[in-house]
């Protein structure tokens, strides 16, 4: 623990310097939101959706940057495609460009020094941080350059920028989409991709060019519990959410008819357990998946710190976090017998804006212990951001923005029952 915290106080002395430089000459924009590294506009798209992928998933005969200046310069173009683009390209759907992303995804507010960071941008708030490290995905969405964005999600990289950009975000069950062709971070552990969307038809169509016949699986669940009523949710409250946010999710779940159940303050503190044990394996798998990264010239002092900072989780807590998963596995399917869902806010905030001299270690660890996500991705389990009205003081009075969000945690496999519960949500009253 000691050289746990020497580590991070010697970073975020280094952040601060590093934090104050220029960006690097050879900043690339894209577009007016640097929501892309590379943009291909689709003029008449015959009614098909525009589909973005993220930079960490190939696409042939371009390079998988991974958000790095130094692997857009160094590296190959793409053989083939990745595996989870093989429907999207059988059905002949147009890609508009590959997203930008905080560099080799380990990062969470979203900044990217080379490419640009996206633009994220509420009325009332001004610039908010996109979240990361699905960031220009979600960006991409929102300002409808795309209608539905693939994105991946290692300890929260959907749903995060989702959360932060009033979006949808869905993370899939480990394991249900292929990620051969993804740039790896946990690839035997956390690494998953899902889709990302203004709506929930989008999502849908978006889940459907991700796993066969899941347009059927979601009109099933469709029919099988069309109203609110029939569906239980167990809410789980948790120490240190701005109580607006929880105000907010309770308000819109009632108002919705959901039947909610209060979850026990046991299962809260296995929650956290989750929680801390997920962000252990996320940070050591990202230093033994990338860790030659870590002594390259070229790559971001954030990316390298977060690299140091798995080497010392390895050593000293990675074994026993994937101990104790099967444990938290257990609970969750336990909690699952008396409940469909699970209910928790998916940041424990609101999204900040950047410091005035750009991000650093201690930004991004804040932003980090303020997202709800990690323990589900320790799981396995499949999770739903979902865009929730939030009332807010703006110079006196009082201000509806779409800038929180609820993450809705179901058991494995059950992305169409998610999406129906979103579905609900998003219908209006």
């Amino acid at each position: 623990m000691k050289d746990h915290r020497r580590f991070l106080a010697l970073a975020a002395s280094l952040a601060v310097l590093v934090g104050c430089t220029a960006p690097p000459d050879g900043q690339i924009r894209q577009s007016r939101t640097n929501a892309f590294t590379a943009y291909w506009p689709v003029q008449g798209a015959n009614g098909k959706l525009r589909v973005a992928v993220k930079d960490l998933i190939d696409i042939q005969g371009t390079v998988t940057t991974a958000g790095s200046e130094y692997i857009a310069k160094n590296a190959r173009p793409a053989a083939q495609d990745a595996k989870c683009l093989q429907i999207i390209r059988e059905r002949n759907i147009p890609i508009v460009g590959k997203t930008n992303l905080t560099e080799m995804a380990v990062t969470v507010s979203g900044e990217n020094t080379y490419f640009g960071t996206p633009k994220n941008r509420f009325s009332g708030r001004g610039e908010v941080i996109p979240g990361g490290s699905s960031s220009g995905s979600a960006v991409a969405v929102k300002y409808g350059m795309a209608d539905v964005a693939i994105g991946t999600d290692t300890a929260g990289s959907i749903r995060v920028p989702a959360a932060c950009c009033g979006v949808w975000g869905l993370k899939t069950t480990f394991g249900l989409v292929p990620i051969e062709g993804v740039f790896p971070i946990s690839p035997k552990n956390l690494d998953t991709v899902g889709p990302l969307a203004r709506n929930v038809k989008h999502l849908v169509q978006g889940m459907d060019l991700l796993e066969r016949g899941f347009a059927a699986k979601y009109a099933q669940a469709v029919r099988e519990k069309p109203t609110a009523g029939q569906i239980k949710i167990g809410r789980l409250y948790l120490t240190g959410t701005d109580p607006l946010i929880d105000k907010a999710i309770d308000d819109e779940l009632m108002a919705k008819g959901f039947k909610l159940v209060n979850l026990s303050p046991a299962f809260r503190k296995q929650w956290d357990q989750g929680q801390r044990d997920g962000k252990v394996i996320a940070a050591a798998d990202a230093w033994i998946s990338d860790r030659p990264y870590s002594k390259v010239k070229g790559v971001n002092f954030l990316t390298k710190a977060v690299f140091a900072l798995g080497e010392v989780e390895y050593k000293l807590r990675y074994k026993d976090a994937l101990k104790r998963r099967e444990q938290w596995r257990r609970a969750l399917r336990e909690t699952f017998e008396k409940v469909d869902l699970i209910a928790v806010p998916t940041l424990q905030g609101l999204p900040p804006k950047f410091p005035f001299w750009g991000s650093n270690v201690i930004f991004e660890l804040r932003v980090f212990n303020m997202q709800n996500t990690t323990g589900v991705n320790y799981a396995g389990n499949p999770a739903l951001a979902v865009p929730i009205p939030l009332s807010l003081p703006v110079k006196g009075k009082t201000k509806t923005a779409p800038v929180t969000s609820l993450q809705l945690v179901g058991p494995r496999y059950s992305e169409a029952e998610l999406l129906n519960a979103g579905r609900l949500l998003e219908r209006k009253p």
